[in-house]
């Protein structure tokens, strides 16, 4: 199977069949040339159950018990994800959302309400916002600009759309009584945006990993949300990004 993600040709060879329909918004002719493979064996499929075991006792939750077909598809982009920086192209965890082809990268903390934001933004503006992913989409970062792009993992509510937008904001969001947006530096952003990015294992990747956050500066404008779920926030922050 070969799939099409962020310009790039992936021929996955996969252990369970599942991932081709998980993939099939995604998959192209076996006729084009990939640049990149990947399989998995079954010890790096039992691997995402051990991660998530993991970080659920970190955070005192207990985690589900995954079936091996979908702990596949997190070790196959967990692959991707490792070899994607040095192609320029990074894993960032947000929701990005679309409006007359410019897109906004919503990240904060899990449970903050990410999802529910760009929720309140398609409720707002309707067929004219469109999800390009709701929490794992694909960042090309070169010197004179970042596209945002979407992918078959999507988050919980598998919100995505097979589609690039130039990305012209990444906006931390905070929960807050009020609604209030202003502009932060990129020194401000930095520490959520390293911790948003996907980081990866080869010392190698990580540090191109790093050297894309810094270009964002060039391309990229930072924003902190404080905000309520009220429909309202999502006018306060749609009329102060629109106009970038």
């Amino acid at each position: 199977m070969k799939i099409k993600l962020a310009e790039h040709i992936i021929e996955i060879n996969p252990l369970y069949s599942a991932i081709e329909d998980y993939c099939k918004d995604y998959v192209v002719s076996d006729e084009f040339s990939a640049d990149l493979t990947v399989a998995v064996s079954e010890e790096e499929v039992l691997y995402e159950q051990t991660k998530s075991d993991q970080e659920n006792a970190l955070a005192g939750t207990k985690s589900p018990a995954f079936s091996m077909p979908y702990l596949e598809t997190l070790a196959v982009y967990r692959k991707i994800a490792e070899a994607f920086p040095l192609r320029d192209i990074m894993l960032f965890h947000g929701s990005a959302i679309a409006v007359d082809g410019k897109a906004y990268l919503f990240t904060a903390k899990s449970g903050t309400g990410k999802s529910t934001h760009t929720r309140l933004w398609r409720q707002m503006l309707g067929d004219k916002a469109v999800m390009v992913n709701d929490d794992k989409p694909l960042l090309r970062i070169t010197d004179t600009e970042a596209i945002v792009y979407g992918t078959p993992w999507n988050g919980k509510h598998c919100l995505d759309t097979n589609t690039s937008v130039p990305l012209k904001a990444i906006i931390i969001l905070e929960r807050g009584l009020e609604n209030q947006i202003s502009e932060i530096s990129f020194s401000e952003a930095f520490p959520m945006l390293l911790q948003q990015s996907y980081r990866p294992s080869d010392a190698h990747a990580f540090q191109k990993t790093l050297e894309l956050i810094s270009r964002m500066k060039s391309s990229v404008r930072f924003f902190k949300l404080k905000c309520n779920m009220d429909p309202a926030a999502a006018k306060v922050a749609y009329e102060a990004l629109s106009s970038i």
